[in-house]
């Protein structure tokens, strides 16, 4: 297989066949510049030849070229991406985009093997330049797509890269000699200079160009921005909204006018789409051209986008003085309530462990709450009350008074239904029911979580969480295969999230579907390498079905990018065992339980190695070691009164048998018959032998 190419300089060049070569710099479309340029070009023509595949992804698909809306059918929609801007009331997690990524991902693997003319090959150019969206994608798509179905060649400038794009073109890309790139052409004149820098959008690079830009007259500039930004949005492209354009109009002849609502709008759209790096750019290019004077209200917004971004990025303490300088410099009340609301969930939710502070948190919610009772307007008044007191139902829940924030949510639901028409804040309704049905979880009322969570879907039937949650509590119920049935809607209805698809495996793998649950921890292993839950458990399953050359390779990878992985250490052992390599089993064991002492699979691993070895004293030692870590485990003890028995310290084997005996999920009838044998022994009754005791401990549960 030919790899991937990655050069330090233009992708394509002449003498470099590509199928399509698109240009990913972020001041041309905002996020997903580069991806978004290659689904414009080939989803079309696939919805013509291939409308399954793209119905399949077209979550993704829409969210990365939002011009395709127009000409595909929509994707399904949720109270979220149908609610009016002020009454959006939940955001999504920061790794949306990485469920766009695999999404987008599996789309174009899937439309290159169809198209049947392989490898598609793709240039995706100036890629340091581009948004930390498509920088994403690129890693997940290098690692994950053979460069035999589609080679991708990377083309960059020598700026720094995103660490996990940096690590895919070191591992999946070989390197291409060095090119600079061309100069524009010679003999070109102050004003055609000009024209060329502006009409590049600021994404040029020649320094002749720059240079005529800095020395035109300002209002010549003006007015070519002014020109260039008009033209752009005769195309109608709503990409151009999230690069070109602001960055023009910026420059226009109204840069706190129409330049700063522009900003505006890419950040309103970016946040609603978790595009949280170009919402943070957004909102800190229109805070530096409003006047906080005369543009209160557009100050305010654009700085509350970038800092709520900031907050979902984990950079809370970075964003924490934003909020802040608002209180200090404005006496408005909705935005002393809305920075207040702010400053609670920093303090309970957001920030890092050591600086939480529910108590305050408390103290910034019951001013917001003080606010809201104040508000003039019936509806408004009604609204922000529930939701600030939402919010304090949450402080509630994390200070452990799990009863009042059910009586806080109960009393919202309430209330909107008596003060407000039934078509009001739907999407606030439907978060307040869930929030109550995992209060009655937190209560451990499953019955009543489970009405609540049912009565979201109905509610709110394409958000996928909600099925995932309910999954959960169907499983606590017992209710496994209605789990999976939750699980199967859930990413019917979603690009691909790993945890999804691991806790299918777990229901599969517990229902005894063991090649279900080995397919879908596999997926997500290839998801997300570095999930080590995962990996581990899919390893276990495959030794526990023969298939120990399919587990090799999980450990191996695993152990390349997690090398002192004591589960993986004792899973290399396992598979040494396997192989009859018993030397490098001990000390792949000794390596794990260095690494942590209190493993209880690798001392019942290591165990087993001793007693095959003869040395009973060992064995005992490991596995009273693993008991201490884990006394309630039948199979340890019956395990540990096998080699007892085996060294003939019956008394020891029948109080281990005694003692399985008394905990669930234990062998009856195998321990029962042991223990009469050692009994027998101890009786001096027995027909002879040692027990007949023989072979090894199953060592159930060593994995």
């Amino acid at each position: 297989m030919t790899a991937h190419q990655w050069r330090i300089g233009p992708a394509p060049v002449d003498g470099e066949q590509v199928d399509l070569a698109v240009d990913c710099h972020r001041g041309l479309r905002g996020p997903y510049t580069g991806l978004g340029g290659v689904l414009r070009q080939l989803v079309p023509q696939a919805y013509e030849r291939w409308p399954d595949l793209v119905q399949r992804h077209l979550t993704e698909i829409l969210s990365a070229a939002p011009e395709l809306r127009g000409t595909l059918d929509a994707a399904p929609e949720t109270l979220t991406s149908l609610a009016v801007p002020e009454e959006r009331t939940r955001i999504y997690p920061a790794n949306r985009t990485r469920r766009l990524a695999h999404g987008a991902t599996e789309f174009l693997a899937g439309h290159a093997t169809r198209a049947g003319r392989l490898p598609l090959r793709l240039a995706f150019d100036r890629v340091d330049q581009a948004d930390p969206t498509d920088q994403e994608f690129l890693a997940i798509f290098l690692r994950r797509v053979r460069p035999d179905v589609v080679r991708v060649l990377v083309g960059t400038d020598g700026a720094p890269l995103e660490p996990e794009l940096t690590g895919a073109l070191d591992r999946y890309a070989d390197r291409l000699p060095e090119l600079p790139r061309a100069a524009g052409p010679a003999g070109r004149g102050p004003e055609e200079l000009l024209r060329a820098y502006v009409d590049a959008d600021g994404t040029s690079i020649d320094p002749a160009e720059s240079a005529a830009y800095r020395r035109a007259d300002p209002q010549a500039r003006t007015a070519l921005h002014d020109a260039r930004a008009a033209l752009l949005r005769e195309r109608g492209e709503w990409s151009l909204e999230l690069g070109a354009i602001p960055w023009h109009l910026e420059r226009g002849s109204d840069p706190a006018g129409a330049g700063a609502e522009a900003l505006y709008e890419a950040a309103r759209h970016c946040g609603a789409l978790g595009y949280y790096h170009a919402v943070i750019d957004y909102g800190t290019r229109g805070r530096a051209i409003v006047d906080p004077d005369t543009q209160m209200e557009r100050f305010w917004l654009l700085s509350t986008r970038a800092s709520s971004a900031m907050v979902v990025l984990g950079r809370t303490v970075e964003a924490e003085p934003t909020y802040l300088d608002l209180r200090s410099r404005y006496a408005d009340p909705e935005l002393q309530m809305s920075t207040g609301y702010a400053l609670a969930m920093l303090y309970t939710r957001f920030h890092p462990e050591e600086l939480k502070d529910h108590h305050l948190a408390r103290g910034y919610i019951n001013n917001s709450i003080a606010i809201a009772s104040l508000l003039p307007d019936p509806q408004k008044r009604a609204f922000h009350s529930v939701f600030q007191n939402n919010g304090l139902a949450l402080i509630e829940m994390r200070l452990g008074r799990v009863a009042a924030a059910l009586r806080l949510v109960d009393d919202g639901l309430d209330r909107l239904d008596r003060e407000l028409p039934g078509d009001k804040h739907r999407l606030h309704r439907s978060v307040l029911v869930h929030n109550r049905g995992k209060a009655y979880l937190a209560l451990g009322r499953l019955d009543e979580a489970l009405i609540d969570l049912t009565r979201v879907i109905e509610l709110d039937p394409n958000y996928a969480d909600y099925y995932f949650d309910r999954a959960d509590v169907r499983r606590r119920l017992g209710d496994l295969t209605g789990a999976v049935a939750d699980c199967d809607t859930a990413i019917s209805l979603s690009p691909p999230f790993f945890e999804l698809y691991y806790n299918r495996a777990d229901l599969k793998a517990e229902l005894g579907d063991a090649a279900g649950a080995i397919a879908d921890f596999g997926y997500v292993v290839e998801l997300e390498p570095d999930q080590l839950d995962a990996r581990v458990n899919l390893v276990s399953l495959l030794l526990d079905d023969g298939a120990v050359d399919a587990a090799r390779p999980y450990v191996e990878e695993g152990l390349r990018r997690h090398p002192a992985e004591a589960r993986l250490l004792h899973l290399r052992g396992v598979l040494a065992l396997a192989d009859g390599a018993e030397a490098d089993a001990r000390r792949y064991l000794d390596e794990a339980l260095a690494t942590d002492p209190g493993l209880v699979a690798a001392l019942a691993s290591r165990a087993a190695l001793a007693f095959d070895g003869g040395d009973h004293g060992r064995a005992v030692a490991d596995l009273t070691a693993a008991l201490a870590a884990d006394g309630d485990n039948p199979d340890l003890l019956y395990n540990r009164g096998f080699v007892h028995e085996a060294a003939g310290r019956w008394a020891e084997a029948v109080a281990d048998y005694d003692r399985a005996l008394e905990l669930p999920g234990a062998d009856r009838a195998e321990l029962i018959g042991r223990r009469a044998r050692c009994q027998a022994e101890l009786d001096g009754t027995a027909a002879g032998g040692p027990g007949g005791t023989a072979g090894r401990p199953d060592l159930a549960g060593a994995r």
